[in-house]
């Protein structure tokens, strides 16, 4: 992806004809004030500077429909991009894998319920009828958990899938910033090019000639540079927007990473460990059938007790540092808005100066026909 050069076009129907990947579907102490990002060829390479050079040549200010076209294509593919990621976002439910994952929890902990509140000598009370009844529970609570987990394993199988297209949507923002970078180099190489060569020439011309044509001429080229210099500005808005999908992107997706890390949890750690146990309750039953020894099945359930205990330690712990880890995903979320803010802050000071200058530009403008118009006069006097 670094390797490739984006193509630039003067066409406004050439959007690229690749489509953002289909998806399915977290208060940090004041940093620093950032500096300034400032907009230079030192972003690129130097095929993409040649480029860049080459393209601003292209690049005609009197073509008032170029003007009103250029860069097109890439917000084109912007807009396209950031409409197909919303569309997938909003069609994805996770909520379906934390249905889940919650009924998973209520299986499990139903059985567990029952022994708890009536104890290992009240299961083993009535030898053969609690071993039946017990075994039934137990194929009953099974049959729920399989369910579950071939659930858990297909919705897993989808965030994986949405993991990798995460990874292609990020690479494709990359071009497509990348494009809208170099149309704005070529098109403010162009404008200080116009600015500093023909402008100063058409001026010259007009105030040799003294005609209303060259007079002309001057003033439309003076406008079509100021509309020009706004849609470069609009370009660096869009640019701006591709900019704030790369760490959303990652956020998506690290958003999924961790759910698929508590499925895969679920799958290989609880409801094995959950059949283990029931396993070891059977075998229990039928040791304390056999050798009728109350005294051995108070041992043994004691021991299961502890066990049941180290596991309880072991996923209390494992939970508290998953609630944990969410909430930097909230402090991450919270970070990202108020970069964002900052950028709303600083884009609308950029057009308020931009909005001065061009009434001030207005202004200048009426004061050099007035001055053209009355040279004019003093020639026939």
């Amino acid at each position: 992806m670094e390797n490739m050069i984006p193509e630039l076009t003067l066409d406004p129907n050439a959007a690229a004809a690749v489509e953002a990947p289909q998806l399915t579907l977290g208060t940090e102490p004041a940093a620093p004030a950032a500096e300034p990002v400032k907009i230079d060829d030192s972003m690129l390479n130097e095929a993409e500077k040649k480029a860049v050079e080459e393209f601003s040549k292209k690049i005609d200010l009197m073509d008032s429909n170029l003007v009103l076209q250029y860069g097109a294509a890439a917000q084109k593919n912007v807009a396209s991009f950031s409409e197909n990621a919303l569309g997938s976002v909003r069609t994805k439910d996770l909520g379906q894998v934390g249905d889940s994952l919650a009924e998973l929890v209520v299986e499990l902990k139903g059985f567990g319920a029952e022994e708890e509140k009536k104890g290992l000598f009240g299961l083993f009370k009535k030898a053969g009828n609690r071993l039946e009844s017990m075994k039934a529970e137990y194929s009953k609570v099974e049959s729920n958990v399989d369910r579950i987990a071939q659930e858990l394993e297909k919705h897993q199988v989808v965030l994986m899938k949405d993991i990798a297209m995460f990874d292609q949507m990020y690479e494709l923002n990359l071009r497509y910033y990348k494009e809208l970078t170099m149309y704005i180099l070529a098109g403010k190489k162009k404008l200080e090019d116009v600015r500093a060569n023909e402008l100063p020439a058409l001026k010259a011309k007009a105030e040799q000639t003294g005609a209303q044509e060259d007079a002309q001429r001057y003033n439309d080229m003076v406008q079509m540079c100021e509309r020009f210099e706004k849609k470069l500005h609009d370009l660096e808005l869009t640019r701006m927007i591709s900019i704030q999908m790369g760490p959303q992107t990652r956020l998506l997706q690290n958003n999924d990473t961790l759910m698929v890390e508590k499925i895969q949890s679920s799958l290989v750690n609880t409801i094995p460990l959950w059949k283990s146990q029931m396993v070891l309750a059977l075998g229990l039953e039928h040791s304390r059938q056999a050798t009728a020894a109350q005294s051995a099945v108070t041992e043994m359930t004691n021991e299961l007790l502890k066990k049941n205990a180290d596991l309880l330690k072991m996923g209390t712990i494992q939970t508290a540092k998953e609630a944990e880890r969410s909430i930097v995903d909230i402090e991450t979320l919270q970070h990202t808005n108020q970069q964002l803010i900052s950028t709303l802050d600083e884009v609308l000071t950029i057009q308020r100066e931009g909005a001065a200058k061009r009434r001030a530009a207005e202004a200048e403008l009426g004061r050099i026909e007035g001055e053209l118009k009355q040279k004019l006069m003093e020639l026939h006097d």
